[in-house]
């Protein structure tokens, strides 16, 4: 067996199935395409997905690949074991071959065995291999799988090396219904020193010693739910042979890498060591864990190799950064939901095991050239996006640092709360109240937004802890909201809980933990997607002639699906979907939306149908949205014509998108790529990754930038059939975030060399057709996307008529401006009004409140004797919060001791209360007690301090009946 790098045995692997007539694949990206039930791509059949359902075709039958995979969230999740296990990571590359109906079981087992084990590749050892294989299913009518295991024996694998198991470890399926079939694994038996039991035990007793390489799935069965046609429920499900068994295979590229180089530990491999020995020099961990007192000094080259890959820390550090490299290379940005979540936990965890190792400054920013460097080869992308990359994890990087600080200060409220209570046990409702009283003080300590924010989310929904006579106790609940909102690591808060003698139920926090694992693989479970209906699923390609013409004559009727099942023939009047073997309809695809028309009989003189739309259900395949008007039967012939006006219109915008995107990258730098886009004949949508709201200059000139382009009326150049590789690498054309590419594909090309895009959709001849081209607006999407809304053409007319005759109103409003422009002078007017309007607000307020002040010794003369307690009460509409706050204070001032109650009538027919208590009285009422139970009077809640508080209402009718109820509920909470 001889020593290979990663990179050697990346290309040994796609090289070896080239050579047996499979397709070399670029891996996908991490972000699948089109499939929602995915969290990331975890697996290399998950960009051939359609192809095994039926929904897509493509112009191969064999395929191979390298494939980057993301196992960190849902229902594939590796997060926790990562560092602490020989083989566990988050991001891997899955080393694949697959056969879309064509090869089978004897050949992909003669393939994997020469592969492994013939000198000329691998060379592995055959007297370390195992195989396993399916033992069957009876109950389920799967047979035990003997043919693969004669397949096994056949190429020379002893039978008693040949192991069954069942369906847990050795049947796969997509998902609940769809493809499936038994697979069969290779093991390599990594020897007795691999042994976690140091003990000497045979295959299938010791996982760490006999680890498994390569997986090989027989996708050979689909599996259909059984429907009770009563009540239409699953009842069970039932295999049906497929008429085109498939094979799918998955290598970890890093457990194979670890046998080719004789290494226990994935770890130890140079997939990873490059990346451990940066982090080490960025973490100090060689002067601050080597350099010890008591410990021989050592030089820096001493301190390497299994020093380094023996550190937990560091080995997550490694694989995280890989993570984060290749998660924003491929467009997903840290945020607190889906995929960014999973990105942020990831970050954050390799951020703490940095500051673990003592570094608290930023560094994981840097491991992004040490991956940039280490596996650029492979992915020559990433030359291209490491300064963007970068620049979010540093960004991130320095926000954690702020949520650690506040994180921290809360956890330490925490435990001040936690016991004082266990110190004095107070009744429940007191608990509550002292709680969120010292929530509110540790807020009002917070000036940043996005720490109050955090902290805000920190105190919603709180779980006290129940006092406890002996060791006060942080609930694992608590404790896990903590970890969830704050980022604060188990460790962290348990070395915190026991510096403030407080117990940490660890048990609580596990279970909290599980149920949220739970709940996230119920969010992500994946495999849901159905095969493609059989109506669409064997049709032929559909001939598209729309770049051409409108038009197309003599179009057979291949299919009529009505209700989702095909039909043979349809009514005038129904409404159905009809494929044809070729058509001018362009379908939904790309963000364009599909084309509307009609079907035209053959001499042209009566409408068929009417078309309102035109989709691509399978790959190829247009399905045209139907109104009839005459009756139809597959075999039929119509002509199709496309609305011109309409296609013209999304001509227009559709290149107006691509001119957009160069110049965005143009004024903001290449790290904007696109992220998703909508091209209708009314508008333009393009939504696209930059980390801040686009400034008003920068949008004229990316606006100025377009238009110059479109009066330069330059040709709009397509070139059809060209291979991916040399789109991508000749003509850098951009490949677009999260679209699905065939070999060969189409190039748009814009004013020589402006823009270079993969793109199928439709376009102008010529960049002047578009008129001209005007931004409406620019919005956030999510965190790390923005969007901005155009229109051309005549859209573009119509808008500034529009904008034409608010200028008219402007100037008439703006009078004369002399030198100034328009909008300086309407701006001008618009201002002195608004100065205007506060100046008689502020009259109409200090009228309100001299209104309300001398009314104030008449309610003092008012007040009611309530036990002992003087009550004053008063109704003050059309006061603000702020205005009755000081009317409180000021009935306060003139009563001496006494409680204050004032309700106001406000806009929106919304009620206002305000209780006041003097400082002699707080200790028999509290203000937020009197409060809230005078405010379920009139239909709301409230509470606050004892002194002062507030609530609302939304019944204005009943405000009297309020105050008139205030003495018995003083009465009554008096006792």
């Amino acid at each position: 067996m001889q020593y290979r790098t990663g990179n050697d045995i990346r290309e040994l692997f796609l090289r070896f199935f080239e050579s047996k007539g499979h397709r070399r694949v670029h891996s996908s990206s991490l972000v699948p395409a089109n499939d929602p039930t995915l969290l990331f791509t975890n697996a290399g059949m998950n960009q051939f997905k359609d192809v095994f359902l039926g929904a897509d075709r493509r112009d191969y039958n064999r395929a191979t690949t390298s494939q980057k995979c993301v196992r960190a969230g849902g229902k594939h999740n590796d997060l926790e074991n990562v560092g602490f296990t020989r083989r566990h990571h988050t991001f891997f590359e899955m080393l694949g071959n697959f056969s879309f109906g064509d090869y089978f079981k004897k050949d992909a087992v003669a393939y994997a065995w020469e592969l492994v084990t013939s000198e000329e590749w691998m060379g592995i050892a055959k007297d370390r291999l195992y195989v396993t294989i399916f033992e069957g299913d009876p109950a389920n009518g799967v047979p035990r799988d003997d043919e693969a295991e004669q397949y096994w024996i056949g190429v020379g694998v002893p039978k008693e090396r040949i192991f069954e198991y069942g369906l847990k470890d050795n049947f796969w399926q997509m998902g609940e219904t769809g493809p499936c079939g038994p697979c069969s694994e290779i093991f390599y038996d990594m020897g007795l020193e691999a042994s976690e039991h140091g003990k000497d035990l045979p295959f299938g007793h010791d996982d760490a010693r006999y680890v498994e390489i390569w997986n090989l799935v027989f996708m050979q069965f689909d599996r259909s739910a059984v429907v009770d046609p009563q009540t239409k429920k699953t009842t069970g499900y039932k295999l049906t042979p497929l008429p085109k068994p498939s094979i799918d295979t998955g290598m970890g590229l890093e457990r194979v890498a670890a046998v080719l180089q004789n290494k226990l530990s994935n770890f130890e491999t140079d997939l990873f060591t490059p990346l451990i020995d940066r982090a080490a020099d960025l973490t100090n961990f060689r002067q601050t864990v080597f350099l010890a007192p008591g410990v021989a000094p050592r030089t820096h080259e001493e301190i390497q190799g299994k020093d380094l890959v023996s550190n937990a820390s560091l080995r997550i550090i490694a694989d995280h950064a890989r993570a984060a490299t290749f998660l924003i290379n491929d467009g997903v940005l840290p945020s607190n939901e889906g995929r960014g979540y999973v990105l942020r936990k990831i970050m954050r965890r390799a951020i703490r095991h940095g500051r673990l190792l003592g570094q608290e400054k930023p560094f994981l920013h840097q491991m992004v050239y040490a991956v940039r460097d280490l596996m650029s080869g492979a992915y020559p992308e990433l030359n291209d996006s490491a300064d963007r990359v970068a620049k979010v994890v540093e960004a991130e990087e320095k926000q954690f640092a702020r949520v650690l600080e506040v994180g921290y200060s809360a956890l330490q409220k925490e435990f001040e709360s936690i016991q004082l209570l266990a110190a004095r046990p107070l009744k429940q409702s007191q608990q509550y109240d002292f709680v969120n009283d010292a929530n509110q003080r540790f807020l009002g300590t917070i000036t940043d937004p996005d720490q109050r924010t955090a902290a805000e989310n920190a105190f919603t929904e709180s779980r006290l802890p129940k006092p406890s006579a002996s060791v006060p106790t942080f609930s694992g609940e608590r404790a896990f909201h903590f970890y969830e909102t704050f980022g604060l690591p188990l460790d962290f808060m348990v070395d915190a809980a026991r510096d403030a003698g407080v117990r940490f139920d660890e048990e609580g926090f596990e279970r909290a933990r599980a149920e949220e694992q739970a709940r996230a693989r119920a969010s992500w479970k994946g495999g849901s997607q159905k095969s493609a209906s059989p109506a669409f699923r064997d049709l032929p390609k559909t001939a598209f002639e729309g770049y051409r013409s409108l038009t197309s004559t003599d179009c057979e009727v291949l299919a009529i699906v009505k209700d989702g099942l095909g039909v043979p023939a349809a009514k005038a009047g129904d409404q159905v979907e009809v494929v044809l073997n070729h058509t001018s309809f362009y379908g939904d695809s790309g963000g364009q939306i599909g084309d509307t028309g009609v079907f035209q009989s053959l001499d042209g003189n009566t409408t068929v149908a009417e078309i309102t739309g035109c989709v691509l259900p399978v790959q190829g395949v247009r399905a045209h949205k139907a109104l009839l008007k005459q009756d139809l039967a597959v075999g039929d012939h119509v002509n199709t014509i496309v609305n011109g006006e309409r296609r013209d219109a999304i001509r227009r915008n559709h290149t107006g998108t691509h001119l957009i995107h160069a110049a965005l990258r143009q004024v903001l730098g290449p790290h904007v790529k696109q992220a998703g886009s909508l091209v209708d004949p009314t508008r333009l949508r393009f939504d696209f990754s930059h980390f801040a709201q686009v400034a008003d200059e920068e949008l004229a000139e990316i606006e100025n930038i377009v238009n110059r382009e479109v009066l330069s009326n330059a040709k709009v150049e397509t070139l059809v059939d060209v291979p991916i590789d040399v789109a991508v690498n000749e003509y850098h054309a951009m490949a677009l975030f999260g679209e699905k590419y065939g070999d060969k594909v189409r190039v748009v090309k814009l004013s020589d060399g402006f823009s270079t895009e993969l793109c199928g959709g439709t376009h102008t001849a010529a960049t002047g057709e578009i008129g001209l081209l005007k931004l409406t607006g620019e919005t956030s999407v999510s965190s790390g996307v923005r969007r901005v809304e155009a229109i051309s053409g005549l859209g573009s007319l119509d808008g500034f008529r529009r904008d034409a005759e608010v200028a008219q109103v402007a100037a008439q409003v703006a009078g004369s401006a002399g030198d100034a422009s328009l909008a300086d002078g309407l701006r001008a007017r618009l201002s002195s009004q608004e100065d205007e309007l506060k100046r008689l607000r502020r009259e109409l307020d200090e009228m309100r409140m001299k209104s309300a002040a001398g009314g104030l010794d008449s309610v003092v003369s008012l007040a009611v004797d309530v036990k002992g307690i003087k009550l004053l009460r008063h109704r003050a509409d059309q006061l603000d919060r702020g205005q009755l706050r000081t009317l409180v204070d000021n009935l306060k001032q003139k009563a001496g001791e006494a409680v204050v109650l004032l309700a106001s009538a406000q806009p929106e027919g919304k009620v206002a209360i305000i209780a006041g208590v003097t400082p002699g009285l707080v200790k028999r009422i509290q203000a937020g007690k009197l409060v809230g139970a005078v405010a379920k009077v009139v239909g709301g809640s409230g509470g606050g301090k004892p002194d002062i508080a507030e609530a609302g209402g939304k019944d204005q009718a009943q405000i009297g009946a309020a105050l008139d109820a205030a003495p018995r509920i003083l009465a009554d909470l008096l006792g």
